[in-house]
């Protein structure tokens, strides 16, 4: 007579874990744990960085403003071999050269208009695009940013070229995941419930982290078209953040550099004489350059 089989033995698929199943699992908390560390170092170092940055920051009056809900838009075409001969005459890349020329800008709009430039240096975030890749999830952009004091109070226009250079140069050996402008890539490591309570905060708080945004905005080189049309100028525009009174995009297209200037209304009335003073400092910047260049002795006539 076949004796029945306890409850327990009856029960399907249930199995005491091993102790190689106990060690997969430490091993996996292990490595949460390492992870979750990692995660809270990044975002203490982006959070320093970002104390660093703002302690003792003075802000430039005229690039702040209460949102008046209005708008002012300008575009600037500059020719891309004027940038290419600053380049190779004074070092550095294109796009140090297109943040130079908004430093220098700012500073003859800001003599011009009556503000003065003297000891005038604001933060300028430019922003960074690491772009997961396919596989990943989920998809789309990741933003960073390097934060970049424009020396808008130096009188020369070389100098200014090579300080950015060379802030330029320490943000791309920190890294876009260190330095105060990676503060966007704290949202990963923020829950939900975090962003839909800090997120309006931040929004507001943004003058207090950046000055302006200067920003560039790839576009594909082959020419564009509307409609059958060719499109021989393309300005790009960036978002104003709340509390600021310009942004700057840049972009390159079919052989010329162009600038796209958005201001508060009301803020900034004169958007125009600022245009004016971006193709102005590209002028001197290329005349320095020239000056440089005349400096440098030929090879001597035997």
């Amino acid at each position: 007579m076949a004796r029945p089989r306890s409850a327990r033995a009856a029960r399907p698929g249930r199995r005491r874990a091993g102790p190689g199943r106990a060690a997969e699992s430490l091993r996996s908390a292990a490595g949460s744990l390492r992870s979750a560390a990692g995660d809270a170092g990044r975002a203490l170092g982006i959070g320093a960085s970002v104390a660093r940055a703002t302690w003792g920051a003075r802000s430039c009056a005229a690039l702040t403003s209460r949102p008046t809900g209005t708008r002012r838009t300008e575009g600037v075409l500059l020719d891309l071999d004027d940038v290419h001969r600053v380049r190779k005459t004074a070092g550095g890349t294109v796009n140090d050269v297109l943040i130079a020329v908004v430093a220098g800008a700012l500073r003859r709009w800001l003599d011009e208009r009556g503000d003065g430039s003297a000891g005038v240096a604001p933060r300028a975030l430019v922003p960074v695009s690491r772009r997961r890749p396919r596989t990943a999830h989920p998809q789309g952009n990741r933003l960073s940013g390097y934060l970049v004091r424009l020396p808008v109070d130096d009188p020369d226009p070389l100098a200014r070229l090579a300080a950015v250079r060379a802030a330029m140069d320490r943000n791309k050996d920190a890294g876009p995941l260190r330095g105060a402008g990676a503060v966007a890539l704290l949202a990963d490591h923020v829950p939900s419930l975090g962003h839909r309570v800090g997120g309006p905060a931040l929004a507001h708080a943004a003058r207090l982290l950046f000055d302006v945004l200067v920003t560039s905005v790839p576009l594909p080189s082959l020419g564009l078209a509307l409609g059958g049309c060719p499109l021989t100028e393309v300005y790009p525009f960036a978002p104003l953040a709340r509390g600021q009174a310009l942004a700057v995009a840049v972009s390159t297209y079919r052989g010329r550099v162009h600038y796209g200037l958005v201001a508060d209304g009301a803020a900034v009335p004169d958007l125009e004489r600022l245009a004016a003073c971006v193709r102005a400092e590209l002028a001197g910047l290329v005349a320095a350059c020239d000056d440089r260049t005349s400096l440098i002795p030929g090879p001597r006539a035997t």
